[in-house]
């Protein structure tokens, strides 16, 4: 069959992520186009009808339908749209009624035609369902009216609809109903979308926003995420060179892709990925980028070669490896990991571990928000081992499970670990962690695994030092004035430091070097964060709180951003490139680390709407930030929450400042109420 045409839609928010394939067999033959002797010789293909047919599902009205069976005359009769095991036989007033509350409501309309739903089996099942599975999730399905691809869900059916009508294709042109590719997944060299982020084309499947329906699953809302799994790996090329660095769970590779194009020669990258049809998928990106892959035969040499045009010079070469991602961390040594699965990573952390070289970094993304951020508390324990409730801090709370997790991999392959990053949005929780080998490093981890003491009352909280009760950890007098029991010890968990300020400025400025303009502001809330001050001194020219690196001074603007930052670098200039750390660099390297390591800010962070006083108009949140420090205490906003406060004050001190700052609601004696501020 003819090809689709090709959509070029550039646009920027694309993930990818593992999933499991269903309806990936978007691919229709134009009007007029006879089918290819390949497609006629298939076993599972039946035979081709002609291009003028349209499906019997694609109806005009209501007496169309009813004229695919007689319902006139005598006897029982089958429904045309639904199988025989599904649908038995009955007699014409029964199918009537089936036609009309079934098929014809539950439709879809595109310029005047209507496609009915259609039981029939004309999907091809995939060989990985089972025959449950199959006839539950796969038979029903409608018709497109202009392709004749067959599309399970009704909202699908529609933005399929929409890319037909952003390319101008608008009229119907029917084909066979059945005479359709097998959905496993596209021939290839079929392109049917192309997205482009940050510089890197990928083609799409169909249904590629659907995990359920696709080989490789692409998430729009993961942006963040890639750009700040980039730039750290940015830092660490600037260390070290060349880097060897893996994408462990490749789909379609635009991560590893935005690797190696942007990188070049300071990284080799591996992608890898168990699925075989997204091996397919990475090696056609890499050619859609100018990408060689290794052990692929090379081009024609051009003009004094045996023939053919010259092309141009691959921008660098990427390996592609179809392999268990635990089996290819066990053979070969990275200097940069991601682990990015479908849901938890714990699976892959003793693997990752095991053959890290030293001073490399591990980022781990967890999509599994709903166990870490306690909704299903049974799966979090099983996975993480961490008994957790849902507080106002839950995804902080979040980050720290997944830091303890990782701790404890390290440990039993005797290193330890230094957070460098912990983010968790609404939609992924990202840790980025630095190896540091030795059972030293590892019992330095493992001492920061702590109990977390929480107060269901006032939600007070405090980590449970060794040998003290849990009763008088807590800063809160809940435990003496109210009955019953108010403390509950959460974890273990993380309670070190979450961020390294020095990583995170390098970070800034590899956002700045390759042009990520959406990342710049969340790094600097990071930094912010990291050293628990506001933006607002850091423009005015604060000292900062790390030891040994100079001021963010001006930080709002980029190009004095750069200045400061390689003004920073001084002290510790990086080694030449293509040579590796020795043993007395490593170990001064480790002090260096510890030097540039953040001041260790407070732990967690309160809502402001969580501790509201009823009644009252809270200030303003930059206006509440400047309060608490003017009382003297550190203060700084989060990324975590956007009304949320990280303070070193406890919550009998925050809750003071905000009351002393509240006005009434009714202010006047009339009695009439003011209205409330935002509080952003």
């Amino acid at each position: 069959m003819a090809e689709l045409p090709e959509v070029d839609l550039a646009q920027e928010d694309v993930d990818i992520k593992h999933g499991s394939s269903g309806d990936g067999g978007d691919v229709a033959p134009a009007v007029g186009a006879p089918v290819k002797e390949e497609a006629a010789e298939d076993a599972e293909a039946k035979p081709p009808t002609t291009t003028t047919e349209r499906h019997i599902s694609i109806q005009t009205k209501l007496e169309d339908l009813e004229m695919l069976v007689d319902l006139t005359g005598a006897g029982r009769k089958s429904c045309p749209l639904c199988p025989e095991d599904k649908f038995k036989a009955c007699y014409s007033h029964k199918l009537r009624r089936h036609l009309q509350n079934l098929h014809w409501k539950v439709y879809v309309e595109f310029e005047g035609q209507r496609m009915c739903i259609c039981h029939l089996p004309c999907r091809h099942l995939k060989n990985n369902l089972s025959t449950e599975q199959a006839s539950g999730r796969l038979r029903a399905h409608y018709h497109c009216v202009v392709c004749s691809v067959t599309i399970a869900r009704k909202t699908d059916m529609v933005s399929h609809l929409k890319r037909h009508v952003n390319k101008g294709e608008t009229e119907a042109s029917y084909s066979g109903g059945p005479d359709v590719l097998p959905e496993d997944h596209a021939p290839s060299g079929h392109v049917f979308e192309i997205m482009k982020e940050l510089g890197t084309n990928v083609q799409l499947l169909p249904n590629y926003s659907t995990p359920q329906k696709s080989d490789t699953y692409f998430n729009r809302k993961m942006k963040a995420n890639r750009q700040l799994v980039f730039c750290s790996l940015a830092v660490l090329a600037q260390e070290r060179n060349p880097l060897e660095c893996l994408d462990a769970f490749g789909a379609t590779g635009i991560m590893g892709l935005q690797w190696a194009k942007h990188l070049r020669g300071a990284v080799k990258v591996t992608v890898n990925d168990i699925s075989e049809a997204c091996i397919k998928m990475i090696k056609e990106n890499c050619k859609l980028n100018n990408i060689r892959v290794d052990g692929a035969p090379r081009g024609p040499r051009g003009p004094d070669g045996a023939g053919g045009e010259a092309q141009e010079v691959p921008i660098n070469s990427v390996e592609v490896s179809k392999m268990d991602a635990n089996v290819i961390m066990h053979l070969r040594p990275f200097d940069y990991i991601h682990l990015d699965p479908y849901g938890t990573a714990v699976n892959y952390l003793d693997a990752a571990f095991r053959n890290v070289r030293n001073l490399g970094i591990i980022s781990v993304t967890s999509t599994d928000t709903s166990s870490l951020y306690a909704k299903s508390l049974n799966v979090t324990l099983r996975h993480y081992g961490c008994q957790i409730v849902r507080t106002e801090y839950y995804k902080e709370l979040a980050a720290r499970v997944v830091i303890a997790t990782v701790a404890r991999a390290a440990a039993r392959c005797n290193k330890g670990i230094e957070v460098l990053l912990a983010v968790a949005l609404e939609h992924f929780v990202l840790v980025v962690v630095r190896v540091l080998r030795g059972p030293s490093q590892a019992d330095e981890s493992a001492k920061k695994l702590r109990k977390l003491v929480h107060c269901q009352w006032c939600e007070a909280r405090a980590f449970l030092r060794q040998g003290n009760l849990a009763d008088d950890t807590l800063p809160c007098t809940c435990h003496g004035s109210l009955p019953g029991r108010t403390a509950l010890q959460l974890g273990p968990l993380w309670s070190g430091p979450l961020f390294n300020t020095g990583f995170l400025r390098q970070m800034l400025l590899a956002a700045v070097q390759h042009n990520m303009d959406d990342i710049q502001p969340l790094v600097k809330t990071l930094i912010c964060e990291s050293e628990c001050t506001t933006l607002k001194s850091l423009v005015h020219g604060a000292p900062s709180l790390v030891h040994g690196a100079p001021a963010l001074t001006n930080q709002v603007e980029c190009g004095v951003v750069i200045q400061t930052l390689q003004s920073g670098e001084e002290p510790g200039a990086a080694d030449p490139p293509g040579k590796r750390k020795s043993g007395e660099d490593s170990g001064s390297i480790v002090k260096r680390l510890k030097l540039e390591a953040s001041l260790e800010h407070p732990a967690f962070y309160y809502s402001l709407h969580r501790h509201s006083i009823r009644g009252m108009n809270m200030p303003k949140l930059n206006k509440f930030l400047q309060y608490l420090s003017e009382a003297g205490f550190r203060v700084s906003r989060t990324h975590f929450d956007p009304t949320g406060v990280r303070t070193d004050a406890t919550l009998e001190q925050f809750k003071s400042v905000l009351t002393k700052y509240s006005v009434p609601t009714c202010t006047n004696s009339s009695g009439t109420c003011t209205s409330r501020q935002s509080v952003l």
